[in-house]
C-alpha cells in the first residue's frame, strides 16, 4: 500500500505474501522507491541500491544454511522487508525472520485461517482501520479504536488478528517499509471489565510480535482520550517495552492541540480536530477485503522448526493455567488501583 500526490490510500502492486517458497529467479524484483526514498533508504537504513540483491542473496543463503525446515518465502521483496527492517544487518533480519514464522505458529487463535474475509466483524465495527492521507513524512496512520469492540460479540483475539492483517497489508508497500507507520489509539470509554480482557500474556505477546516479530518500523504511537485506566495498562505494558519504543509513545489525553503538534490537522478526521472530513473506514476496509488472495497461505499449522527454540517460554505458547490466573489477578488489582 503506498501514497499517491495527496497521500489517498491505494493498492499496491505486490508478489505473494509469507509462507510460499518462491525461487530467486522468479520474483524479478523492480523496486518501486521515489529517488527520495532511495536516498533515505541509503540514509537511515544503511540500504544501497547497487548492493541490494547481494545482500538479499546473503540472507537467503542464511535461511537456507541454518533454517532449511523453516518454510519461509524466499523471493527478493519478502527478504528485503526484514532487511530494511533491521538496517541490513544480516543476523538481526534472519533473527526477526525466524521470529515471524514462530509466532504465527505458535499462537494458533490468532494465525488460523488468518484473512481479511475471516475478521470483517472487527473490520465492520471500526475497531481498526487506517486513515486516508499520509503524514509529514509519509507515514500511514492505522487509528484503533478499542470502545468499537464489544467483548461478547468476540474474543479479544479478533481485534489482534484484524491489526496484523492490516499491518501485513501496509508492510507491502515499499514506501511503508522505509517510512515506517504511525499508530493512532482512541481509548475513549475503555472501561475495567474491557481492559481486564487485555491482560499480561496477551500483552506479552503482542509487543513480543510488534517489537521482534513483524518487520515493520514503529514510529510513533499517539494515545488519545485516555481514561484513568490508561495507567494501569500502560503499567503492564510498559515493562515489555524496549526503551526505544517506549520513548515513542506520546499520551495527549483529551487535548487535540497536543496531538496536532504530533499529527497535523490536515491529515485527521473531524473526531480528532482534522480538517479531512469525517473518519471512513469504507475504504480501508474495501481495500483489505479485496486482497484475500495474499493471505490464503497459512503457515500457523507448520510445526515450528526443530532447528530454532524460542527463548521466551511466552512467545513459545509454554505458559500453565496457574500463571495465566496469577496474571489476571494481578492485572485486576493493578487496575482496580486506578480509581
Amino acid at each position: 500500500m503506498s501514497g499517491d500526490g495527496d497521500g489517498a490510500l491505494r493498492s499496491p502492486s505486490v508478489g505473494s505474501l509469507s509462507g510460499i517458497d518462491i525461487l530467486p529467479d522468479e520474483s524479478k524484483y523492480v523496486c518501486t522507491l521515489s529517488a527520495e526514498l532511495i536516498a533515505k533508504a541509503r540514509e537511515e537504513l544503511q540500504e544501497k541500491p547497487e548492493w541490494r540483491l547481494r545482500d538479499v542473496q546473503a540472507l537467503r543463503d542464511m535461511v537456507c544454511k541454518d533454517y532449511p525446515n523453516l518454510g519461509t518465502c524466499l523471493d527478493d521483496a519478502f527478504l528485503l522487508r526484514f532487511l530494511r527492517a533491521r538496517k541490513f544487518d544480516y543476523d538481526r533480519a534472519l533473527q526477526l525472520l525466524v521470529n515471524y514464522h514462530s509466532c504465527r505458529r505458535s499462537w494458533p487463535e490468532v494465525f488460523t485461517n488468518l484473512k481479511p474475509s475471516a475478521i470483517k466483524p472487527v473490520l465492520d465495527s471500526g475497531f481498526v482501520t487506517v486513515l486516508s492521507h499520509l503524514d509529514d513524512e509519509g507515514r500511514h496512520v492505522v487509528c484503533i479504536r478499542p470502545d468499537r469492540w464489544t467483548p461478547s460479540n468476540y474474543p479479544i483475539t479478533e481485534n489482534i488478528r484484524a491489526i496484523y492483517l492490516t499491518l501485513e497489508k501496509l508492510v507491502q508497500s515499499e514506501e511503508t517499509q522505509v517510512n515506517g507507520i504511525v499508530i493512532l489509539a482512541d481509548y475513549k470509554g475503555v472501561s475495567l471489565s474491557k481492559a481486564s480482557h487485555f491482560g499480561p500474556f496477551i500483552a506479552k505477546k503482542v509487543i513480543g510480535i510488534l517489537q521482534d516479530g513483524f518487520p515493520i518500523r514503529i514510529k510513533a504511537v499517539n494515545i488519545i482520550n485516555e481514561p484513568r485506566i490508561f495507567k494501569g495498562i500502560f503499567a503492564i505494558i510498559k515493562p515489555f517495552l524496549k526503551e526505544k519504543i517506549a520513548n515513542r509513545f506520546f499520551l495527549h489525553g483529551s487535548d487535540q492541540s497536543s496531538l496536532h503538534r504530533n499529527l497535523s490537522p490536515r491529515i485527521l478526521p473531524e473526531e480528532y480536530g482534522g480538517i479531512a472530513g469525517k473518519l471512513d473506514i469504507s475504504t480501508w476496509n474495501e481495500l483489505l477485503l479485496a486482497s484475500e488472495d495474499d493471505f490464503l497461505y497459512d503457515v500457523s499449522h507448520l510445526a515450528i522448526p526443530s532447528d530454532y527454540m524460542p527463548h521466551d517460554p511466552l512467545m513459545s505458547g509454554e505458559i500453565d493455567e496457574k500463571q495465566c490466573d496469577d496474571s489476571l489477578r494481578s492485572l485486576k488489582t493493578q487496575l482496580y488501583s486506578c480509581y
